[in-house]
Protein backbone atom coordinates (compact mmCIF):
# COMPACT_ATOMS: atom_id res chain seq x y z
CA UNK A 1 0.00 0.00 0.00
CA UNK A 2 1.34 3.41 -0.93
CA UNK A 3 1.96 6.10 1.65
CA UNK A 4 -0.75 8.22 0.04
CA UNK A 5 -3.36 5.45 0.30
CA UNK A 6 -2.33 4.73 3.88
CA UNK A 7 -2.79 8.41 4.71
CA UNK A 8 -6.24 8.48 3.10
CA UNK A 9 -7.31 5.40 5.04
CA UNK A 10 -6.03 6.90 8.29
CA UNK A 11 -7.92 10.16 7.69
CA UNK A 12 -11.11 8.29 6.82
CA UNK A 13 -10.79 6.15 9.94
CA UNK A 14 -10.24 9.27 12.03
CA UNK A 15 -13.28 10.93 10.44
CA UNK A 16 -15.50 7.91 11.13
CA UNK A 17 -14.24 7.70 14.71
CA UNK A 18 -15.00 11.38 15.28
CA UNK A 19 -18.48 11.03 13.78
CA UNK A 20 -19.13 8.02 16.00
CA UNK A 21 -18.17 9.99 19.12
CA UNK A 22 -20.52 12.83 18.13
CA UNK A 23 -23.37 10.44 17.36
CA UNK A 24 -22.90 8.65 20.67
CA UNK A 25 -23.10 11.99 22.45
CA UNK A 26 -26.18 12.90 20.42
CA UNK A 27 -27.98 9.71 21.41
CA UNK A 28 -27.02 10.24 25.05
CA UNK A 29 -28.34 13.80 24.98
CA UNK A 30 -31.55 12.79 23.21
CA UNK A 31 -32.27 10.08 25.75
CA UNK A 32 -31.73 12.44 28.67
CA UNK A 33 -33.24 15.64 27.30
CA UNK A 34 -35.52 14.54 24.44
CA UNK A 35 -34.94 14.46 20.70
CA UNK A 36 -36.27 17.96 20.10
CA UNK A 37 -33.97 19.48 22.76
CA UNK A 38 -30.76 18.60 20.93
CA UNK A 39 -28.33 21.55 21.14
CA UNK A 40 -25.13 21.59 19.13
CA UNK A 41 -23.38 23.62 21.81
CA UNK A 42 -24.30 21.17 24.57
CA UNK A 43 -23.59 18.28 22.24
CA UNK A 44 -20.08 19.57 21.62
CA UNK A 45 -19.50 19.84 25.36
CA UNK A 46 -20.67 16.25 25.85
CA UNK A 47 -18.34 15.02 23.12
CA UNK A 48 -15.42 17.04 24.51
CA UNK A 49 -15.01 19.11 21.36
CA UNK A 50 -15.84 22.61 20.16
CA UNK A 51 -19.00 23.53 18.22
CA UNK A 52 -16.98 24.30 15.05
CA UNK A 53 -15.59 20.77 15.22
CA UNK A 54 -19.14 19.39 15.24
CA UNK A 55 -19.87 21.40 12.08
CA UNK A 56 -16.73 19.99 10.48
CA UNK A 57 -18.37 16.55 10.54
CA UNK A 58 -22.07 17.46 10.42
CA UNK A 59 -23.09 20.63 8.55
CA UNK A 60 -26.37 21.00 10.45
CA UNK A 61 -28.45 19.63 13.28
CA UNK A 62 -30.62 17.82 10.75
CA UNK A 63 -27.51 16.10 9.41
CA UNK A 64 -26.98 14.68 12.89
CA UNK A 65 -30.60 13.54 13.04
CA UNK A 66 -30.14 11.97 9.61
CA UNK A 67 -27.10 9.99 10.76
CA UNK A 68 -28.98 8.93 13.90
CA UNK A 69 -31.93 7.82 11.78
CA UNK A 70 -29.69 5.76 9.50
CA UNK A 71 -28.00 4.12 12.46
CA UNK A 72 -31.33 3.28 14.11
CA UNK A 73 -32.87 2.03 10.86
CA UNK A 74 -29.85 -0.20 10.15
CA UNK A 75 -30.11 -1.73 13.63
CA UNK A 76 -33.83 -2.25 13.12
CA UNK A 77 -33.32 -3.96 9.76
CA UNK A 78 -30.73 -6.33 11.22
CA UNK A 79 -32.86 -7.07 14.29
CA UNK A 80 -35.89 -8.01 12.21
CA UNK A 81 -33.95 -9.96 9.57
CA UNK A 82 -32.39 -12.53 11.90
CA UNK A 83 -33.40 -16.09 10.86
CA UNK A 84 -36.85 -17.41 11.69
CA UNK A 85 -35.80 -21.05 11.58
CA UNK A 86 -38.38 -23.82 11.85
CA UNK A 87 -41.44 -21.57 12.15
CA UNK A 88 -44.62 -21.60 10.08
CA UNK A 89 -45.67 -18.38 8.28
CA UNK A 90 -48.17 -17.58 11.03
CA UNK A 91 -45.60 -18.23 13.75
CA UNK A 92 -43.11 -16.03 11.91
CA UNK A 93 -45.56 -13.13 12.09
CA UNK A 94 -45.94 -13.61 15.84
CA UNK A 95 -42.18 -13.81 16.32
CA UNK A 96 -41.68 -10.79 14.06
CA UNK A 97 -44.15 -8.77 16.12
CA UNK A 98 -42.40 -9.80 19.33
CA UNK A 99 -39.06 -8.73 17.86
CA UNK A 100 -40.56 -5.43 16.73
CA UNK A 101 -41.97 -4.73 20.18
CA UNK A 102 -38.69 -5.73 21.83
CA UNK A 103 -36.79 -3.34 19.57
CA UNK A 104 -39.19 -0.44 20.12
CA UNK A 105 -39.59 -0.77 23.87
CA UNK A 106 -35.88 -1.26 24.53
CA UNK A 107 -35.17 2.34 23.46
CA UNK A 108 -38.14 4.72 23.32
CA UNK A 109 -36.01 7.57 21.95
CA UNK A 110 -34.93 5.46 18.99
CA UNK A 111 -38.57 4.42 18.51
CA UNK A 112 -39.69 8.06 18.45
CA UNK A 113 -37.11 8.98 15.83
CA UNK A 114 -37.93 6.05 13.55
CA UNK A 115 -41.67 5.74 13.89
CA UNK A 116 -43.15 8.93 15.34
CA UNK A 117 -41.24 11.71 13.57
CA UNK A 118 -41.24 14.02 16.56
CA UNK A 119 -38.52 16.37 15.25
CA UNK A 120 -40.06 19.35 13.40
CA UNK A 121 -38.74 20.06 9.89
CA UNK A 122 -36.73 16.86 9.81
CA UNK A 123 -37.17 14.37 7.00
CA UNK A 124 -34.66 11.53 6.65
CA UNK A 125 -32.65 11.47 3.46
CA UNK A 126 -33.28 8.65 0.95
CA UNK A 127 -29.94 7.12 1.97
CA UNK A 128 -30.84 7.16 5.66
CA UNK A 129 -34.28 5.75 4.91
CA UNK A 130 -33.05 2.80 2.82
CA UNK A 131 -32.68 0.30 5.72
CA UNK A 132 -36.20 1.13 6.89
CA UNK A 133 -37.56 0.55 3.38
CA UNK A 134 -35.81 -2.82 3.20
CA UNK A 135 -37.18 -3.75 6.63
CA UNK A 136 -40.71 -2.87 5.47
CA UNK A 137 -40.22 -4.92 2.29
CA UNK A 138 -39.12 -7.87 4.43
CA UNK A 139 -42.20 -7.42 6.62
CA UNK A 140 -44.42 -7.43 3.53
CA UNK A 141 -42.73 -10.66 2.39
CA UNK A 142 -43.53 -12.29 5.75
CA UNK A 143 -47.13 -11.12 5.43
CA UNK A 144 -47.40 -12.50 1.88
CA UNK A 145 -46.12 -15.86 3.10
CA UNK A 146 -49.05 -15.90 5.54
CA UNK A 147 -51.48 -14.98 2.75
CA UNK A 148 -51.77 -11.25 3.53
CA UNK A 149 -51.50 -9.34 0.26
CA UNK A 150 -54.10 -6.55 0.36
CA UNK A 151 -52.50 -3.15 0.93
CA UNK A 152 -55.21 -2.14 3.40
CA UNK A 153 -54.30 -5.19 5.48
CA UNK A 154 -50.61 -4.26 5.33
CA UNK A 155 -51.58 -0.79 6.55
CA UNK A 156 -53.66 -2.35 9.32
CA UNK A 157 -50.66 -4.46 10.37
CA UNK A 158 -48.36 -1.44 10.65
CA UNK A 159 -51.01 0.43 12.65
CA UNK A 160 -51.49 -2.57 14.92
CA UNK A 161 -47.80 -3.12 15.56
CA UNK A 162 -46.89 0.51 16.20
CA UNK A 163 -50.04 0.91 18.30
CA UNK A 164 -48.99 -1.90 20.61
CA UNK A 165 -45.51 -0.41 20.88
CA UNK A 166 -46.86 3.06 21.67
CA UNK A 167 -49.23 1.72 24.30
CA UNK A 168 -46.46 -0.29 25.96
CA UNK A 169 -44.03 2.63 26.02
CA UNK A 170 -46.59 5.17 27.20
CA UNK A 171 -48.53 3.15 29.75
CA UNK A 172 -46.33 0.32 31.01
CA UNK A 173 -42.68 1.23 30.39
CA UNK A 174 -40.42 -1.68 31.19
CA UNK A 175 -43.38 -4.04 31.48
CA UNK A 176 -45.07 -6.62 29.28
CA UNK A 177 -48.76 -5.64 29.30
CA UNK A 178 -49.04 -4.92 25.56
CA UNK A 179 -46.01 -6.95 24.49
CA UNK A 180 -47.77 -10.05 25.86
CA UNK A 181 -50.60 -9.49 23.36
CA UNK A 182 -48.41 -10.29 20.33
CA UNK A 183 -49.81 -13.77 19.71
CA UNK A 184 -53.43 -12.78 20.35
CA UNK A 185 -53.17 -9.67 18.18
CA UNK A 186 -51.62 -11.62 15.31
CA UNK A 187 -54.32 -14.30 15.47
CA UNK A 188 -57.08 -11.67 15.40
CA UNK A 189 -55.37 -9.86 12.52
CA UNK A 190 -54.98 -13.01 10.41
CA UNK A 191 -58.56 -14.12 11.13
CA UNK A 192 -59.83 -10.74 9.93
CA UNK A 193 -57.65 -10.75 6.79
CA UNK A 194 -58.64 -14.29 5.83
CA UNK A 195 -62.33 -13.68 6.45
CA UNK A 196 -62.17 -10.50 4.37
CA UNK A 197 -60.48 -12.26 1.46
CA UNK A 198 -63.14 -14.99 1.43
CA UNK A 199 -66.12 -12.66 1.70
CA UNK A 200 -68.11 -12.18 -1.54
CA UNK A 201 -67.75 -8.70 -3.12
CA UNK A 202 -70.45 -6.22 -2.21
Amino acid sequence: MSTRHAGLRWREARREAARAVILEAAWSAAREEGLTSLSLRRLAARAGITPPTVYAYFPSKNAIYDAMFFEAAAHFEAHMAAPYDGLSPDEILVEGLRRFLEFCTSDSTRYELLFQRVVPQFEPSPEAYEPAVRALDNSKARLRAAGVVDQSHVDLWTALTTGLASQQIANDPGGQRWVSLASQATSMFLAHCRASSQAPPK
